[in-house]
């Protein structure tokens, strides 16, 4: 459900939340290949519909190269999903038997007899994975340098990426931006005007343990980053301080599980089970507390007169959702076997085991498994997500249909996925909740 503020017309920038998750992210691709479709349709400008886009960890990838290319949403859109339908994990992590030997199995050495092992034999291992193609692969998708121009032409406002500081503590956003925002800076969170580069997207998407934290400056000093998705108070919040009055969120996990469900097990849970429980932490939960805070705040904001609106820093914002509108560790199980020899033998050791529904520790892989068959599946989850809720999407962007194309457009947005034979063969791969639709929601945050 999309929520609008009550008696406020919202006529301001238009904002884009993409969230953390790994290889998750590529659902995203296809809720924005499913838009592209739509604007396609109505005969939207060329340029993105996106003025303020933000994004954390894996989203962070997607948002930045969605943003390097604001001047040409079809093909920016066309771009990304060409990178994430032939996918290999090799692209970002090294997957070959001799890298998971020097990062993997150190790691996991160190786990089962000690750190006193490291000290004696000087091994200090950073990661279970080595992400260093992940470098190489974003230094050709993300063209940073073109973010001046596309900002100064009007095509795009502002940029933020997210990343949490191990050195202080502190979760920092950082921006680049055509115009200096208020400065903001709350408990434990920070914002930082910055030129963004690849090096502030490995820091955001440096999952815990999994990948090498990162090296950036902060006023001049150096501080170690990881993942942008830990300690994530405000997720929607830095979209709103670089001015977006209405953002569509791209989550990367459903919003709520049907009422009744509940996985059973009566079996200690495995290290990947526990692993994956983390990680759903991290990437999952701080979203979906903070669209609740934002419906509370825009009820509230609904009930006082316009004068006293006039009186405050709260602001109205139009949020609309879209989620998976099934279990992505379900979708993740079908497909463990597409990941390199060397890769499941790692995830073996750690409880991942079994394939469909008898898997264990499948929430775990599900952020690890860069293989195109399951990103294939994700990104035809999200075009099916966001087709079965066009009239919500061509609404909030304000998109008119002709009248005369108004029967037809559901019937050749639905053919757009037809069209596509990776989309199309992928249909049998998901289930019938995949058609589905999530909730949306409208709220208001504090500055």
């Amino acid at each position: 459900m999309d929520i609008s503020p009550a008696q406020h017309r919202i006529t301001g920038p238009t904002g884009l939340l993409l969230t953390g998750g790994g290889a998750r992210a590529a659902y995203q691709i296809g809720v924005l290949r499913a838009i592209a479709a739509l604007a396609r349709e109505c005969g939207a400008p060329a340029s993105s519909p996106f003025q303020v886009i933000a994004g954390t960890s894996a989203g962070a990838i997607n948002a930045s190269a969605l943003a390097c290319q604001a001047d040409r949403f079809q093909s920016a859109v066309a771009d990304m999903a060409e990178v994430w339908r032939h996918f290999r994990a090799e692209q970002v992590y090294r997957a070959d038997s001799l890298g998971v030997m020097r990062t993997g199995a150190r790691w996991l050495t160190m786990m089962s007899f000690g750190w006193m092992l490291a000290r004696v034999r000087r091994i200090k291992p950073r990661s279970l994975l080595d992400n260093s193609p992940l470098e190489s692969l974003l230094q050709r998708m993300v063209a940073f340098d073109r973010l001046p121009a596309l900002m100064a032409q009007g095509h795009l406002q502002a940029l933020a990426v997210t990343a949490s500081s191990y050195t202080t503590g502190h979760h920092v956003t950082f921006y680049e931006s055509l115009h200096e925002p208020t400065r903001w800076q709350r408990s434990q969170r920070i914002a930082v005007r910055s030129r963004l580069g690849v090096h502030h997207l490995l820091a955001s998407a440096a999952i815990p343990f999994i990948f090498p934290s990162v090296s950036l400056e902060v006023g001049g000093e150096p501080e170690w980053f990881g993942d942008g998705s830990m300690r994530q108070a405000a997720p929607i919040s830095p979209a709103v301080h670089l001015g977006a009055e209405r953002i569509l969120i791209i989550g990367a996990g459903r919003m709520h599980e049907p009422p009744g469900h509940r996985l059973t097990s009566g079996h200690y849970p495995s290290v990947a089970q526990i692993a994956g429980h983390a990680m759903s932490s991290i990437f999952l939960d701080a979203l979906a507390v903070d669209i609740e805070r934002l419906e509370r705040i825009n009820a509230t904001l609904s009930l006082l007169p316009h004068e006293a609106l006039g009186r405050t820093s709260l602001k109205p914002i139009r949020a609309l959702v879209i989620a998976p509108s099934q279990r992505l560790d379900d979708l993740a199980a079908r497909h463990l076997d597409s990941l390199p020899a060397p890769i499941r033998a790692l995830l073996r050791a750690v409880g991942v085991s079994g394939q469909g529904s008898t898997a264990t520790g499948a929430a775990l892989a599900s952020y690890l498994l860069f293989e195109a068959p399951y990103t294939q599946a994700l990104m035809a989850l999200g075009e099916n997500d966001t087709l079965a809720r066009r009239d919500e999407v061509i609404d909030f962007f304000g998109w008119q249909v002709p009248a005369a194309q108004a029967a037809a457009l559901h019937h050749r947005a639905g053919a757009h996925l037809a069209a596509d034979g990776s989309a199309l063969a992928l249909r049998a791969d998901l289930s019938p909740a995949a058609a589905l639709p999530s909730t949306g929601a409208g709220a208001a945050v504090p500055p």
